[in-house]
């Protein structure tokens, strides 16, 4: 990965450190995680501590803190971790100020995604992107997608093995797949696309706890329970596109919060916003990528 002061060239970075006010936003959050993106440029922190995991990806400038007692630079692409009650400052590390997006989670979730275990403690609060990291970075990418039970779940599990990976601790988890279990919870997500289905209705289907639901089906179908149900309307709501029915119709009658959210999601699985494909099929030519997006993405 090509780093410079100013930003890093990947997908979801800033391209540029161009001088902007101060701020922070918060993005979409649910019970014990919050989502945020922050700006700085005239001010710092001054040292303080969290009662939640601070888990951020620097996405412009040079972020450096103090914690435990070192100094830490933080560059674009990179992880912070921060672990619950450590005290810690953060500042720009250059003229331009800085930039990051962050997920607070509260340490009973991470507990509760370890069965019960102590918390992971990460001796190294900065991390290079990879694909241990991975999974983790991927839920910054956009902090005002909604989070729904599935996604919690999905969320806490990711952040919890990341955790205990990067501390060294062994994982006691690999265990083989309950094939029952993740199929029935697949059958009925399949059958039930459109419905908000709560985790708790997943651990009666399949009758195990919803942490271990999330595991198993992502080693199982290569995706989390939420993304399977998501591609799952997505496929509605392409089919009713091509028909002609209007996007926002489309969206509600497949279960979507609204139209933009659909939107989000259906340019993330086939490349496109849903105008431009129904234009394409229209058309009845193929349909080509967007300026900027990456050829191969996009799934028929």
């Amino acid at each position: 990965m090509q780093e410079t002061l100013c930003g890093v060239d990947a997908d979801g970075l800033e391209r540029s450190c161009s001088r902007r006010p101060d701020s922070i936003r918060f993005g979409t959050g649910t019970l014990g995680l919050e989502r945020a993106e922050v700006y700085l440029f005239t001010c710092a922190f001054e040292p303080h501590r969290h009662d939640t995991y601070a888990i951020g990806i620097t996405t412009a400038g040079v972020q450096t803190f103090r914690y435990r007692g070192s100094p830490r630079i933080c560059l674009p692409g990179q992880l912070h971790i921060l672990h619950p009650d450590e005290t810690h400052d953060g500042a720009a590390g250059t003229e331009v100020g800085f930039a990051y997006r962050i997920l607070y989670l509260a340490p009973e979730l991470v507990r509760q995604a370890l069965d019960g275990d102590a918390l992971p403690f990460v001796a190294n609060p900065v991390q290079p992107p990879t694909p241990t990291t991975r999974l983790v970075a991927s839920f910054l990418t956009d902090i005002d997608e909604p989070i729904s039970d599935l996604t919690r779940v999905e969320i806490a599990v990711a952040v919890a093995d990341t955790l205990r990976s990067l501390s060294g601790r062994p994982d006691r988890g690999r265990v083989r797949i309950d094939n029952r279990a993740v199929e029935l919870v697949r059958d009925y997500l399949t059958t039930h696309v459109r419905q908000q289905t709560p985790a708790s209705m997943l651990e009666q289907i399949a009758g195990t706890d919803r942490f271990t639901i999330a595991r198993h089906f992502r080693r199982a179908f290569g995706t989390s329970p939420d993304r399977y149900r998501t591609v799952r309307r997505l496929v509605l709501a392409r089919t009713a596109i091509e028909s002609g029915l209007s996007l926002a119709q489309a969206a509600a009658d497949a279960g979507f919060a609204d139209q933009s959210h659909m939107t989000r999601q259906f340019k993330k699985t086939y490349g496109l916003t849903p105008g431009h494909w129904a234009k394409a099929v229209a058309a009845g030519a193929p349909p080509e990528l967007e300026r900027g997006e990456r050829a191969g993405t996009m799934r028929t």
